[in-house]
């Protein structure tokens, strides 16, 4: 799993919010919030730092790994 989709999923439970529930809160659909929990590796960027928003956070560009 990638490390945006573990942070989000930590970080939603440990708000104590459901799936629909951070879905409704961060103005995302359902499916999208589900599909970036289980690691979807083509989700749109703007939604994303959507996500991360919710917990004061958002994705920036960086070096991969190569490992």
């Amino acid at each position: 799993m990638n490390t945006i989709a573990e942070f989000i999923k930590q970080k939603r439970k440990e708000a104590g919010l459901t799936q629909e529930e951070f879905a409704l809160h961060s103005g995302l659909g359902l499916r999208f919030v589900r599909e970036l929990e289980q690691g979807k590796e083509t989700v749109r960027m703007d939604k994303v730092n959507q996500a991360l928003a919710m917990f004061g956070m958002k994705a920036v560009p960086g070096r991969k790994d190569e490992n």
